[in-house]
């Protein structure tokens, strides 16, 4: 992974946790390439919910494999806009992501009747036609704001959790 990818994706992380971490959410960063967890938010009684964060500057964010279970989260971070404003956020909960990954595999099946594509239990797009180098089946998608647009600066679905946000 290029130094430019790296520092890409910390700067999406910082973003969410720094937005949280300021309507009261008390956030930790993970340290290390954990599966599918970016971001811990932990509440007082112990409840801890976890996030993934994919960040972007150009037009799509790309093989994006998605989240799944409980008390999981999505948040696409465009950074287009950086240098003259704060980026904008897009949050979804697992079943939210569900939702947008069937729709972008139904809207590939319309456009090519015979592409291969499926939606396993782990809520990721996976192509089995597609082989990649390693001899696996390509799994992910590319999603565009239009895809994720409803959940702008929908923070309240990680806020409004019992016992998650900061007593003063």
């Amino acid at each position: 992974m290029s130094d430019d990818k790296i520092k890409l994706g910390l700067a999406g992380e910082y973003a969410v946790a720094s937005e949280l971490c300021r309507r009261g959410v008390y956030t930790q960063l993970t340290l290390g390439n954990y599966k599918r967890t970016d971001l811990l938010v932990m509440g007082e009684e112990g409840n801890t919910r976890r996030i993934e964060v994919k960040a972007k500057k150009g037009p799509k964010w790309a093989n994006i494999k998605g989240v799944v279970g409980e008390g999981a989260y999505i948040v696409f971070v465009d950074l287009r806009k950086l240098d003259i404003e704060r980026p904008d956020f897009y949050i979804l909960s697992s079943e939210d992501w569900r939702k947008v990954a069937l729709k972008i595999v139904e809207e590939k099946q319309k456009r090519s009747p015979n592409v291969n594509v499926h939606i396993g239990e782990d809520n990721c797009p996976t192509f089995p036609d597609q082989i990649t180098k390693s001899g696996r089946p390509y799994r992910g998608c590319s999603v565009s704001v239009g895809d994720v647009g409803e959940y702008k600066d929908s923070w309240d679905k990680i806020i409004a959790l019992s016992d998650i946000t900061q007593k003063p």
